[in-house]
């Protein structure tokens, strides 16, 4: 069992060992030591900026209220087909238990504890089945990582959250939502390059929370090696940093790169560094990203994926240019501050869209959560 050395918030973490000695996992790792929670308070009490305005951003957001009135509990949820009606309602509710066990974290009001708690356990209690839809994989990906990163925060600090409420969350996301991911890991690639990070951010969270190494190990692989549109070789241009999606349209690729930038800050808590892999792509990928988004040409080729279906777009999509969403702080942080390479375009676009602020679909409110 890994023990709990910090009381933390969300992402994953661990030290190197080999032989009869097993690999130990930093508790809570998912994304915030405690050190760093300290920080983030620390620049909140100063009003440090841009994470003051970020703060202000979370304190203010719906979904981050401890008064936050649930739109479901649901016995089935989807993305879409039959139960699609969920799909915005379930969405809301998990972000609002992820960002009121942020709010908890950062203030130490019980209240916000509560309602992170109330809100798993009540879909603990009435989730019976998610259909296996086309979205089936995303809907575990994107909803799985807010419920993995709140239990974090509930099991790790002095929440109140009793081990048998705990372990029927566990089970809830044993029983429904794990299975998805691993039946995509177990299907041959069909899907854009987006799906891959988004399942793996979620799965690798999970193989810490769980001290579960083989799914941790597993997760790292998949980023590194697999046959997929969503490996970090696979899906950014190691010369010029285009990605699969680029003509496609603008969303997707930051909904890829954010989940990129993701599993890779879970892995460097636990001392694993994905961020260098084939001399920093990821960093190309997003500057690449930002440049265009900025409104400067870049080179574009036509782009031949692994599945073989996604390999019309003949010009870089102009579709969602300039809608920049909030995952440049954890690249930047990375990247720029603790190793010193300069990212020009993602500062430009930085101080565009600065304090960074809420998306679902994201850890978001990156201007707090991501200066170490």
């Amino acid at each position: 069992m890994i023990k709990s050395k910090l009381t933390v918030l969300t992402l994953l973490l661990g030290t190197i060992c080999s032989g009869a000695f097993a690999q130990k996992f930093v508790h809570p790792g998912i994304l915030h030591t405690e050190k760093k929670m300290e920080v983030m308070r620390y620049m909140v009490e100063q009003k440090i900026e841009p994470a003051y305005g970020s703060w202000l951003l979370l304190k203010e957001n719906p979904l981050s209220q401890a008064g936050y009135k649930m739109q479901g509990p649901f016995r089935v949820i989807s993305r879409d087909g039959a139960f699609a009606y969920t799909k915005s309602k379930m969405e809301a509710d998990f972000s609002a238990a992820y960002l009121n066990a942020i709010m908890w974290y950062l203030t130490n009001d019980r209240e916000h504890a509560e309602k992170s708690l109330a809100i798993l356990s009540a879909y603990a209690d009435s989730l019976t089945f998610i259909p296996a839809t086309n979205d089936a994989p995303l809907l575990a990906g994107l909803e799985g990582f807010k419920i993995v990163y709140s239990l974090e925060v509930l099991r790790h600090t002095r929440s109140g959250a009793s081990k048998r409420k705990l372990a029927k969350i566990e089970k809830m996301f044993r029983s429904h939502f794990l299975p998805i991911i691993e039946k995509f890991y177990a299907t041959p690639p069909y899907t854009n390059g987006n799906w891959g990070p988004v399942v793996t951010k979620t799965y690798a969270a999970a193989g810490i929370y769980f001290d579960d190494r083989k799914m941790y190990n597993f997760a790292k692989n998949f980023y590194l090696h697999a046959h997929d549109n969503g490996t970090v070789e696979n899906y950014i241009d190691g010369e010029t940093g285009q990605t699969q999606e680029s003509g496609r349209d603008q969303g997707h690729p930051q909904l890829a790169l954010g989940a990129f930038a993701t599993v890779c800050e879970l892995a460097w808590q636990q001392g694993d560094d994905l961020y260098a892999v084939l001399d920093n792509r990821l960093m190309k990928g997003y500057e690449y990203t930002a440049k265009y988004n900025l409104g400067y040409d870049v080179p574009f080729k036509q782009w031949t994926d692994i599945t073989g279906k996604y390999c019309g777009w003949t010009a870089i999509s102009e579709k969602s240019r300039g809608a920049f969403r909030p995952i440049y702080e954890i690249a930047y942080n990375h990247f720029f501050r603790r190793k010193g390479f300069a990212m020009p375009y993602t500062l430009e676009a930085l101080k565009k869209i600065r304090p960074e602020g809420f998306e679902r679909d994201e850890p978001a409110f990156g201007s707090l959560l991501f200066n170490d």
